[in-house]
């Protein structure tokens, strides 16, 4: 598959999005999620479509909410909005609490498409990942970083590869599962010293 001008004009349109935007406490711009989440996403059999709105997945939730859902409508069409909205937990400024926002994900991945649980995937796997690295660097430290703290943020990890396994298992989740494995054992680890 090749890529062609859409998804060159989505990488532009996501970088400007997020272009003030940095990741959690790590001073990395934002927009090198969103590289790594199409990254992952074409490694797991994407296609284009899935692969813009892996760019684009935190657009609506972070980046303006109706408006921006709008505009990504309108310039890439109904399919690759209807992916992002899928994996967007609020479109809501000021977002509802925490936990709540997080239950409705978990809830709505049973019955999502493929296409989103696919984007959504790639997108929980390259954070677990950073966030194993970075616990790695950290230690509890980390967890200041999140609204769940240590507690909420592996509960809804797992919670997730639960409600990913409803419908499939696939490659993508076994490795999502391998690093939020791993990482519950480097917890347990650390509670024990």
């Amino acid at each position: 598959m090749k890529l062609s001008e859409r998804f060159t004009e989505a990488l532009t349109f996501a970088t400007q999005l997020h272009a003030n935007q940095i990741r959690k406490g790590s001073g990395v711009p934002y927009v090198a999620h969103l590289l790594a989440v199409a990254s992952i996403a074409l490694e797991y059999g994407a296609n284009e479509e899935e692969a813009i709105a892996a760019l684009l997945h935190d657009a609506i939730e972070d980046r303006g909410g109706a408006a921006t859902r709008k505009e990504i409508r309108r310039r890439f069409g109904d399919k690759i909005t209807d992916i992002v909205d899928g994996c967007t937990d609020t479109d809501i400024i000021g977002k509802p609490p925490w936990r709540q926002r997080k239950e409705a994900y978990i809830a709505h991945i049973p019955t999502a498409s493929a296409s989103i649980r696919l984007v959504s995937a790639a997108d929980k796997l390259h954070n677990a990942q950073s966030i194993l690295r970075d616990y790695r660097l950290l230690g509890e430290e980390l967890w200041q970083r999140f609204h769940g703290g240590k507690e909420g943020t592996l509960w809804y990890y797992r919670s997730l590869i639960e409600a990913f396994r409803t419908n499939e298992s696939t490659p993508i989740i076994d490795d999502l599962e391998r690093v939020v494995r791993e990482l519950e054992v480097l917890v347990a680890g650390a509670k024990e010293n």
